[in-house]
């Protein structure tokens, strides 16, 4: 074992886990977050630990497509355990609260104890052992009847969600380790990154630590880009393109049930070229409102978020002596109602995916050996976000002229959530505040850049700087 790894367990202890064992034991259909905590609930179980807990994802873990089969075991068998997550809504009317598991449609009665033991469920969701029973009584809510009802949930979450230890133990590692436990933290092997790769990588978490950051990245497929978003955190909510509603996005009017804006830390676009709008002028007029002020409003509800935006898109790229560059015009890989400079000068920052490597093989690019459990790193990525660093910026680094009101906090926003993602204990130097500097100056000088293009007569060419005080 390397003295990386030994650090991270000295450092970490309960908090260090190998992240080799989430893909060997072929747990790649669960979360990671949801992995990890299963490999040292069974771990410690003692005996043959990793064919008890295969066959324990086997028995319990249903496709969507296999959503039938849960309710036919719910009609012939009246029960049925499965892995999943559970997200609750309460139907004041009724006073009922109301569990949703949707990758499978299933909406089932949940008592009030087990929400009152899992709030989670009522904000972001929570994975879990669901089990459900079948009610011989059922229950309108919502406008459909109900006779599933949820009889035992054990959720699938880390016990503590101090961010301090995270803080605490930043001061065992230099900074160049520090990247390599983040980069191993996320699944991935440091060893294969460049540190340029490295940086652009761990830019990915940027939504995660920071409220109200709207990020685009373009690039080839397979780099990686849902891979992070989907095992990093139970905070994240992908939507895939198809057609899009203000009721999933905003607030549904009928059930009266807040949309993905109002519950989750990121929103995630992925394959925005093939996202629709059901009513364009309105989505487009409510999405820019928002990514502008962090409030909307739909019907009588009004609603504030810091939820943080991720538009990605795949483009084709080709080898040039600079590396992979982008043989598309970036305009034309959003759809038609984005391609608009009002929408584009709203994203904080571009990171340029497309000098990302893809991701091979399991041996070659996964991680192989040990960082910080992704269930506990879930949880300090939402602390960080009740802090914001932007004043600690403005102290230390002063901008040129030519900055605009949204340059300056599309800036102070990525270099705060870069701070607090490499330096958690708020200890660094000149020449390492220049480091994350520089990357949150590129990142926004790529869309001033981008801009420029689209309406030169309103956006002039020019370079954005910045000084940084010693």
């Amino acid at each position: 074992m390397s003295e990386l790894f030994n650090k991270v367990k000295r450092c970490f202890g309960d908090y260090a886990v190998d992240k080799r064992l989430a893909y060997e034991l072929e747990l790649a259909k669960l979360p990671r977050y949801v992995a990890e905590f299963l490999i040292s609930e069974f771990m410690y179980g003692g005996g043959d630990w990793e064919s008890k807990l295969r066959n324990f994802v086997k028995d319990h873990y249903y496709e969507p497509e296999e959503k039938e089969v849960v309710k036919h075991k719910l009609v012939t068998e009246g029960v049925v355990r499965l892995i999943d997550e559970l997200r609750v809504y309460v139907d004041i009317e009724t006073e009922t609260h109301v569990g949703v598991i949707q990758a499978l449609d299933i909406w089932a009665l949940v008592p009030v104890d087990i929400v009152n033991r899992n709030r989670a469920t009522l904000t972001t969701g929570m994975w879990g052992l669901i089990t459900l029973k079948k009610s011989d009584i059922p229950i309108e809510v919502f406008g459909r009847p109900i006779s599933v009802v949820v009889a035992d949930f054990k959720p699938f979450q880390a016990p503590d969600t101090d961010p301090k230890i995270l803080e605490e133990a930043r001061e065992c590692f230099t900074l160049d380790e520090w990247i390599d436990v983040l980069i191993n933290t996320i699944g991935l092997d440091p060893t294969v990154y460049s540190p340029r790769q490295k940086l652009l990588l761990l830019s990915r978490l940027i939504p995660l630590a920071e409220g109200n950051v709207n990020m685009v990245e373009f690039g080839p497929r397979q780099t990686g880009k849902m891979y992070l978003y989907r095992n990093v955190s139970n905070y994240v909510r992908i939507i895939s393109g198809g057609i899009i509603s203000p009721a999933v996005l905003f607030y549904n009017l009928r059930t009266r049930v807040p949309g993905e804006l109002a519950v989750k830390d990121v929103v995630v676009f992925d394959e925005v070229s093939k996202v629709r709008f059901q009513n364009p002028d309105e989505m487009m007029g409510k999405l820019k409102d928002y990514m502008e002020s962090g409030h909307y409003e739909r019907g009588d509800k009004k609603v504030v978020s810091d939820a943080s935006l991720v538009f990605m898109g795949n483009i084709a790229v080709e080898m040039s002596a600079e590396g992979y560059v982008p043989i598309e015009d970036l305009t034309y890989v959003l759809p038609e109602p984005m391609r608009d400079s009002a929408f584009i000068d709203r994203i904080h920052g571009l990171l340029p995916g497309w000098e990302l490597p893809k991701i091979s093989q399991t041996k070659y690019h996964l991680s192989k050996g040990y960082g910080i459990a992704s269930d506990y790193f879930a949880e300090a990525l939402h602390s960080m976000r009740k802090e914001s660093l932007v004043g600690l910026v403005g102290k230390h680094i002063e901008l040129s002229e030519n900055f605009k009101i949204r340059d300056e906090k599309s800036f102070k926003k990525i270099t705060s959530a870069l701070i607090k993602l490499l330096f958690p204990h708020k200890s660094f130097n000149k020449s390492e505040l220049k480091l994350v500097a520089d990357a949150a100056l590129e990142f926004r000088q790529r869309v001033r850049d981008w801009l420029h293009k689209i309406a030169p007569g309103e956006f002039p060419k020019e370079r954005l700087n910045i000084r940084i005080y010693s």
